[in-house]
């Protein structure tokens, strides 16, 4: 029986998920392994008969240019209990796998290192390499890499933003879109950039300031009024999902959101449209300055996560899942696989990017002092200014109260 190793994918969806599986089928394949996917992430490991598929030369080559997942995919991460009384030590053993390939983010990864462990103590040697994934772009990944998936999430999210603007302009109105990103904001500001957007709000922006939805729209206002003394009743608004992360309970109640809780504790964004919450609650502004703006929500979510993978995506992906194969005939195992600018594969450990404390990895948050970040704030945004002050006063009576660097508590620039 030949030897085998075995793929599966855990999280949410990414473009360049099947390009990953592909790439490590085809590549093993060629050097005569057989090659296994598992469906439902850990779940199938975890219970007596593993839901699995053989992947041969044709599957790999016909599903690693489109978007989704051939591999259906779970959130399962499996308990101490779990390993003691389900695990199905059968499938490894009687499969001959030798490594094991996971896709996906920081829980996915720490997991297959638990599997790993457990399978040494049964005397039952196996490797395990991961493939970094999220859209988030949020993984500290060296050389400020991306991870796979982002380009491709963000290039859709353009295309939407881009559409919704000139929806705006059209319109003569203005719209509220809310993007993924739950961590960070690279998402989100990399969409915002993408589409002109006069405001972006993305939660590192709140680095001298609590994120409070009152200072959440005032910054949309401030954009707002700021537009209309440039003789422009129109544009949009990008807001991070990340901020709803950030805000307080307190906040929350204000704010009239109820949120429920996934079983890793983060709160289930995505049963609450933040777009549509944030119009309502910028509608009341509106209302109380006695203005007849009513901004109309757009949220952008599932749309991207299963997004046909870019030409970028397709190469870097692919890159990914050869890197396994080398990495794996080097010996290395524990690790993830990454790639350089340079195209340069190497490999990363957990511990090294992990709180030692916590054991949790530190997400990769914006650097909002980059020329990139101040830039676009400086430039590309619209807002209001101390120079602005006694022409706003025409809508606000105190303009001061909706000045963006206020808002923030940021030290204005020098010009």
């Amino acid at each position: 029986m030949k030897n085998a190793i075995a793929i599966l994918a855990g999280g949410g969806p990414a473009p360049g998920i099947n390009t990953v599986v592909g790439s490590v089928a085809k590549t093993f394949l060629a050097h005569g392994y057989r090659v296994i996917g598992l469906h439902n992430g850990y779940k199938g490991l975890f219970s007596e008969t593993v839901d699995a598929i053989d992947i041969d030369f044709r599957l790999a080559d016909e599903i690693f240019a489109e978007g989704g997942s051939y591999l259906h995919m779970s959130r399962f991460r499996p308990s101490e209990e779990d390993f003691a009384q389900r695990f199905n030590l059968d499938f490894f053993t009687s499969n001959q796998v030798k490594l094991l390939v996971t896709i996906g983010g920081d829980d996915t990864a720490s997991t297959a290192n638990k599997v790993a462990k457990f399978l040494a103590a049964k005397q039952y040697s196996i490797a395990n390499i991961h493939v970094p994934k999220t859209i988030d772009d949020d993984l500290p990944l060296p050389g400020g890499m991306p991870t796979f998936g982002y380009e491709s999430a963000k290039d859709k999210g353009g295309v939407i933003a881009r559409t919704v603007y000139a929806d705006a302009h059209a319109s003569n109105n203005w719209f509220v879109i809310t993007s993924m990103g739950r961590s960070a904001g690279h998402l989100a500001f990399g969409i915002g950039t993408a589409a002109h957007c006069p405001m972006i709000i993305i939660p590192e922006m709140f680095d001298h300031a609590t994120i409070t939805v009152d200072r959440i729209v005032r910054l949309v206002v401030s954009s707002i009024i700021k537009r209309k003394l440039m003789g422009m009743n129109y544009g949009v608004a990008m807001i991070s999902e990340g901020v709803f992360h950030e805000l307080s309970t307190e906040e929350m109640k204000a704010a009239d959101v109820k949120f429920t809780y996934d079983e890793h504790g983060h709160p289930e964004l995505w049963k609450v449209s933040k777009a549509h919450v944030f119009c309502s609650l910028i509608d009341a502004e509106m209302a109380r300055l006695n203005l007849k703006i009513r901004p109309r929500p757009v949220e952008l979510g599932y749309e991207m996560r299963c997004q046909t993978p870019i030409a970028y995506d397709l190469e870097y992906c692919t890159t990914l899942g050869v890197g396994v194969y080398k990495l794996f005939s080097e010996g290395h195992t524990g690790c993830m696989v990454c790639v350089d600018q340079e195209g340069h594969i190497g490999h990363l450990f957990l511990k090294d990017i992990q709180d030692p404390a916590t054991g949790i990895i530190p997400p990769r948050v914006v650097d909002i002092t980059s020329d990139r970040c101040r830039y676009v704030f400086d430039n590309i945004l619209s807002y209001i200014t101390p120079e602005d002050y006694e022409a706003a006063r025409r809508y606000l009576p105190d303009p001061e109260h909706y000045d963006f660097y206020k808002i923030l508590n940021w030290e204005r620039p020098a010009r």
